[in-house]
């Protein structure tokens, strides 16, 4: 029962990696029997460009995705661990996401090439993400300059208060 659990990542991440190569697969074939042989008296060198394109962000996702889900063996042979667990959110996520778009972009590129702008996407939600990361490192103004006259004046009777002398009541018989 020992590295059941890592047994059962390294499964996973085998038929996960095997799902993510037949999508490549599927949509590279499909693309090149669409484009390539039916619509060829359209096809010119931008669609090789888009090919080229679309490869490239096939393969290194994929190589990436591939380096995680390796999994680690000790000297003997005997398995340490499965691999990164894909199901988790994070860069692996990231990475699942642009094979994803690439492959709707290349499928759908077939019937229109106003698809290609779909791949502004990516880069518009890494700046989108990357703000949110480093808007933590800006200075943010000060605060009382957002106090309004309300608080103003809670805030002085609260020191008012608190600044003077406090006398006790003691009983006398």
């Amino acid at each position: 029962m020992a590295n059941q659990g890592a047994k059962k990542r390294k499964e996973e991440n085998a038929r996960r990696m095997a799902k993510l190569r037949h999508l490549i697969l599927a949509c590279n074939v499909l693309y090149i029997l669409v484009r390539m042989l039916i619509f060829h008296s359209s096809f010119t060198w931008k669609h090789w460009v888009g090919l080229l394109v679309t490869s490239a962000a096939y393969a290194i996702p994929y190589l990436q995705l591939a380096k995680m889900a390796q999994p680690t063996y000790a000297d003997d042979g005997e398995l340490l661990d499965g691999g990164f667990d894909m199901s988790t959110g994070g860069v692996c996520e990231y990475l699942h996401d642009v094979i994803f778009i690439t492959s709707f972009v290349q499928v759908a590129s077939i019937i229109s090439g106003k698809f290609w702008y779909t791949y502004l996407v990516i880069p518009a939600f890494g700046a989108y993400k990357s703000f949110g990361f480093v808007k933590g490192f800006l200075p943010t103004g000060s605060e009382d300059d957002t106090e309004d006259d309300k608080t103003r004046k809670k805030r002085e009777k609260m020191e008012k208060r608190a600044s003077r002398t406090k006398f006790v009541k003691t009983r006398t018989r």
